[in-house]
Formats: C-alpha cells, structure tokens, sequence
C-alpha cells in the first residue's frame, strides 16, 4: 500500500433541509482510501454511504469540507473537468443496473468509450473483451430484458471498466440480487481489484458481503462509527 492515498476526504459534511428541519446526511467524515484497495462502507439505510460516494464522485457538492482524488481538490474543478475525471479515473456500479434498455449487453458496455473520444470499433473490442472476462462472451446481443439480474450486474460491472478507471464506486451491488448470486458478484469484483490494482470501494448493507476486504467502514447517521483492518 502506498502511502499517499488516492482518495482523500477531509472533515466532509452534507446536509439538506426538508420542510425546515436539516438533514445531516454526512456529518465531519474524515476517510483515506489507497491505491489497489478494496473497501467496504457498512451501514444502514440513512447512514450516509450514497452521499459519500455521490461526494467522492463529484457528483454532489459539500456543505463542508473537502474531497482529494488523486491528490485533486475536487471544489477547484469546472463542470468540464468533473465529467473528465468521471469519465478517466473513476467506474461506477449502480444498485438498479442502469443499463439501457435499447442496446444490447455489448453496446452498453462499449458506450462510456464513447465519451472518453476512443473510436467505436476499438470501443467494442474493449466490451468485448471485458465482457468475456465477467463471462458473458455468449450473450453480447442480448438485451438487459434477455438477461438475469446476476447477468446485467456483470455487464454493469464490465461497463464500469471499460475506461480502464483506477476506481469503482460500487453502491450497493447486491442490493437487488438473491443472495448466492450477490456473492459471487462480491467474489468477481474481487477477482478484478487484485488481477488489474483497481480500488474498489464497495457500499452494503449486508455484512455477509465483506468478507475480503481489506478494510470495512462502518457508517451510522452519516459519521464513521468505525474501521475495521482485515
């Protein structure tokens, strides 16, 4: 592990107001994440681990505080130079799968290199390849309608590869799958973080799914209850 992190967050806070009472959301979270990590955030629904990674992503702006990628205050960026960083450095992995219904599993992989100006073609090889990689070589035409839930989490992961990213913000990943089928999705991200060194920061809410990580975080009413090494 290498001693400057790759992620820094410094006394960050978000709060809401709803019908004139504040949400603290994030309430002073102080967390370094390093090179090649692969961490669990743990909490309960309301604990704060979506603001964090919506925080940590740009696409949300504190209240208080700062957040540092790759030693990169992120509050110094514009709009152009946020969505480069999401595009370059970081990949991410949705609950709900947010695949596009119209294109087939290859298309919505190759999609995101789109943006980052890679040809279309080489876009597709790169799907492609991730896609054989997560175990889909055989179903690259199919629809997310055509494919299972466990399927489409795989395609969701190889998307978020796709741009070669040094992180993966997965939030909660299993959240919508049976419970073997969210392990083995757990042991597939795994398998990544150690064969191509990407930090994974990986939030749940089911403590059967940590098992592996080199650190778990344990969030409750948006603050750090604790910090497990593994």
């Amino acid at each position: 592990m290498k001693s400057e992190p790759l992620i820094e967050v410094v006394d960050l806070a978000r709060y809401y107001e709803m019908a004139g009472t504040i949400i603290k959301a994030l309430d002073g979270v102080n967390l370094e994440f390093y090179r090649g990590e692969y961490v669990s955030i743990v909490g309960p629904s309301g604990s704060g681990k979506t603001t964090l990674f919506n925080l940590i992503g740009g696409l949300d702006r504190p209240t208080r505080g700062k957040v540092y990628v790759d030693g990169v205050d992120l509050a110094e960026l514009d709009a152009y130079e946020l969505a480069w960083l999401r595009c370059r450095k970081i990949g991410y992995i949705f609950q709900n799968f947010n695949l596009i219904g119209v294109l087939t599993a290859l298309e919505n992989v190759a999609l995101p290199t789109v943006f980052a100006g890679l040809p279309w073609e080489e876009g597709l090889k790169k799907a492609e390849e991730l896609l054989r990689l997560v175990g889909l070589g055989d179903r690259l035409g199919h629809l997310p309608s055509e494919l299972s839930a466990g399927q489409q989490q795989r395609v969701a992961i190889a998307r978020a590869m796709v741009n070669d990213p040094d992180i993966i913000l997965a939030d909660e990943p299993t959240g919508n799958l049976d419970h073997e089928t969210g392990r083995r999705i757990i042991g597939l991200l795994q398998r990544l973080n150690r064969e191509r060194e990407v930090t994974i920061i990986a939030a749940t809410h089911d403590v059967e799914m940590i098992k592996g990580s080199d650190r778990v975080v344990w969030l409750r009413d948006g603050r750090v209850e604790k910090i497990e090494v593994r």
